[in-house]
């Protein structure tokens, strides 16, 4: 029998119905977006009066939290019979199956931990505490024994029911991941992180002032050299080979607040091709720089160098007086990219007082993910940790970790203020691997399962989106679905004079375009703002790690692609399709292929608005009114998501794949790196040949009156003359209802040649004469 196919994978969006109910907002209420999980959390402050063990004549307590099959223990201190633990505990009450709540002091250095005391709750006499009520106020209750007599020593604490809205969510001990202990608990917290502000630090170098080279005998070839951090910049060799070089250049690079770095400048000798010698250097701390925050010029200045002195040498006391001009600042009228333009989330200025007014408020409830695919082995069996992670602007918000599940239910909200429509949220979808204590999972990165972008444009305002986006990850190996991610979104605007006068606004900051930056600068930019951004939030706790925030940022999109290029290719033709499509019809209209009737159909409108010249106007733009309302009834009702066909994910080759994975530069040798240099090269001579079409019309276009064919430019002028004379004789409409007339003529006055004018232009000269 022949083997079945593979069942196609669904790649489409998916409308869903959570139990969200789209609910007003109540008080300080976070959860309109999302499913309500009640839990119960347990809050252990401290301990007083416990006794001394017998035999060790010291206390070392702990507390141990006991419902049904689910246990928590909190750390343990060491000698002292008032312990302070202030931990909370969470325990899911889905999952609950007892119903009472059993908390137990123990002795660590007993032999079996002995029970100092205990406690028992009923569940049923919890109270609930929903946001906004205040926090529960922890009580102290006596400890007893088993037999419920009462004992030394005395724990405060706290139980209530909350939910996920709850302010001790994020910092709790979860039941559901009560195999992850130690300091890798702070690794599957939910937390909320903010990027640094980001500035363009600008140092505009002029001159330098009584240089003293190293050899006095041979004239000085020097260069400015700028260090932050571990980026370095370079101007060229001065063309004045004197003591008193210029340079005019400027050099930029990326700061972010708090400026704990300095800015080092020395002015470098060029000895050699790999020799180098210090003339002299200044350290400059960044917070001294001067802001600009409004479009006003900063003026330059004078800093003194110092003497470099080189390890192992001494200082000798001898005066330096080498100075250097510039110009220095941090620049905040531009905004500093760190995502590609197309996917970027806030377009403003770094200074805050270009900032535009609010327009509104994004709400993304992160719900749950289902099907998700195994990647990681753990006791013998596949096994995924995920959590999200969604960035819009300068806050970035990563969920708790659900442990060990294929169908994770996170039911987490989180909101943004929005200034510009025009930007994109992106939630990604990761498998933490780093729940493991010990230094054996430092080098590991987390494994991606899937993106997804929404623009706000796209949503309507005041509406509830509930879909089920699938997750898809392109490998070496093809297009792959991970699994589905549930979401809930909701763009609200408060005010719409705003958001409408948003559209007539640039894009970006007025700057950009007063005095634009070059491609290359963005670019290298981009990359140095990526840098830092990985390396400040890789610093927090818990980390946001280095592949997790170069996954967000598409730190590779740039790179070359030749399923990307054709997908790109078929865009443009697909946009080109539409005036393809209508120059056929007409085409067909005009050699009457079509039905007669409509022909002269057509014939008699372009007559009427021959005729009637101001029904032209009114036509041009009645027209796109008309279609307009044909489509509003099929307007799109979901947002965007990959396109899997449009991107050429599902029909990419292994090769391509391969390519489009290797690094760079390329690691790959011999006659695989022959065979993509081979393609690379037949791919642009077609490039180059549709470019040199282009061009050639536009030079015989420019032909027509530069004489470089006298007598095709004397007939083209006497046309002119002739064609002026008409034109002014004959009134316009008539001119153009015999243009139309011949263009409109039956197929019997035709003839199957190609016209005067395209026969004139092809004779033409143009540049390609010149070509070698």
């Amino acid at each position: 029998m022949p083997p079945k196919e593979k069942p196609k994978e669904d790649y489409t969006l998916k409308v869903t119905s959570p139990d969200i109910g789209g609910r007003t907002v109540i008080g300080s209420d976070k959860l309109t977006l999302v499913e309500q999980r009640q839990f119960l959390y347990v809050r252990i402050v401290r301990a007083n009066g416990l006794p001394v063990n017998n035999m060790t004549g010291t206390c070392d307590p702990f507390v141990e939290l006991k419902i049904g099959n689910y246990k928590g223990i909190t750390r343990c201190f060491e000698q002292t019979s008032n312990p302070e633990w202030n931990e909370v505990y969470a325990f899911t009450r889905d999952h609950l199956q007892g119903g009472r709540l059993e908390i137990l002091v123990r002795d660590k250095e007993s032999a079996i931990n002995e029970i100092i005391g205990c406690l028992s709750f009923d569940l049923g006499d919890t109270p609930t505490r929903f946001p906004p009520n205040s926090p529960l106020a922890p009580q102290w209750y006596k400890l007893e024994d088993r037999n419920g007599v009462k004992v030394a020593g005395e724990l405060m604490l706290a139980a209530w029911i909350g939910n996920q809205a709850d302010d001790v969510f994020s910092v709790a001990w979860h039941s559901d991941a009560a195999a992850v202990s130690g300091k890798s608990v702070t690794n599957i917290r939910s937390n909320v992180y903010l990027s640094p502000v980001l500035w363009y630090l600008r140092v505009q170098v002029i001159a330098a002032q009584d240089l003293a080279p190293s050899d006095k005998n041979r004239k000085p070839e020097a260069y400015i050299k700028a260090v932050l951090g571990n980026l370095v910049s370079r101007t060229t060799v001065s063309k004045d080979k004197n003591p008193n070089p210029t340079w005019n250049e400027e050099l930029m690079f990326v700061a972010a607040e708090p400026f704990d770095d300095h800015l080092i400048l020395s002015v470098e000798d060029k000895m050699g091709a790999n020799k180098e010698v210090c003339l002299g250097r200044s350290v400059i701390p960044l917070h001294q720089v001067e802001k600009r925050l409004m479009p006003q010029a900063i003026g330059a200045q004078w800093i003194n160098l110092e003497k470099y002195v080189a390890e192992g040498e001494e200082k000798t006391e001898v005066k330096f007086a080498s100075r250097l001009h510039l110009r220095i600042f941090l620049d905040g009228l531009y905004h500093v990219f760190d995502e590609p333009t197309y996917y970027s989330s806030d377009l403003r200025a770094t200074s805050p007082k270009l900032w535009p007014e609010k327009i509104g408020v994004l709400e993304l409830g992160i719900l749950k993910a289902e099907g998700l695919l195994p990647t990681k082995s753990r006791d013998g069996r596949g096994t995924t940790d995920a959590y999200c992670v969604a960035k819009y602007g300068r806050k970035w918000v990563r969920t708790s970790t659900i442990v060990n599940s294929y169908a994770p239910k996170w039911n987490e909200q989180y909101c943004w203020d929005v200034y510009d429509p025009y930007t994109v949220v992106t939630i990604g979808v990761l498998d933490n691997c780093h729940l493991q204590a010990g230094d054996k999972n430092d080098g590991t990165s987390d494994p991606r399962l899937g993106k997804v972008r929404i623009r706000l444009s796209t949503l309507e305002t005041g509406r509830i989106y509930t879909h089920s986006y699938p997750l898809l990850v392109l490998q070496p190996n093809g297009l792959k679905k991970m699994g589905e991610l549930h979401l809930a979104v909701k763009f609200s605007c408060n005010n719409w004079i705003n958001l409408f006068h948003t559209y007539s606004q640039p894009l970006l900051p007025m700057m950009h375009y007063l005095q634009p930056l070059s491609v290359y600068q963005l670019d290298s930019l981009r990359h140095q703002a990526t840098y830092i951004l990985s390396l400040r939030l890789g610093r927090a706790d818990p980390p946001l790690r280095r592949e997790v925030v170069e996954y967000m940022l598409d730190t590779g999109v740039n790179r070359w692609s030749l399923r990307r290029a054709n997908a790109n290719c078929e865009r443009v033709m697909t946009c080109l399709s539409g005036i393809v499509v209508l120059w056929r019809q007409f085409d067909q209209i005009r050699h009457w292929k079509i039905n007669s009737a409509i022909t002269v159909l057509i014939y008699s409108l372009f007559v009427a608005m021959v005729m009637c010249p101001k029904l032209i106007l009114t036509a041009f733009f009645l027209a796109p009114f008309v279609l307009g309302v044909w489509c509003f009834p099929k307007r799109p009702r979901h947002p965007p998501h990959m396109d899997t066909k449009l991107s050429h994910a599902e029909t990419a080759q292994p090769d391509v794949l391969d390519e489009e994975f290797d690094s760079f530069p390329s690691s790959k040798q011999g006659e695989a790196l022959k065979t993509r240099y081979d393609r690379l090269r037949g791919i642009s001579g077609r490039l180059m040949i549709i470019i040199g079409d282009l061009a050639t019309q536009m030079e015989r276009i420019h032909a027509l009156v530069s004489w470089r064919d006298s007598r095709a430019t004397a007939m083209f002028l006497v046309f002119c003359l002739i064609a002026c004379f008409l034109v002014h004789k004959v009134q316009f409409k008539y001119l153009v209802l015999v243009i139309g007339t011949y263009a409109m003529r039956p197929p019997r006055l035709r003839a199957g040649i190609p016209s005067i004018p395209q026969n004139f232009l092809r004779r033409l000269p143009a540049k390609t004469d010149s070509m070698l």
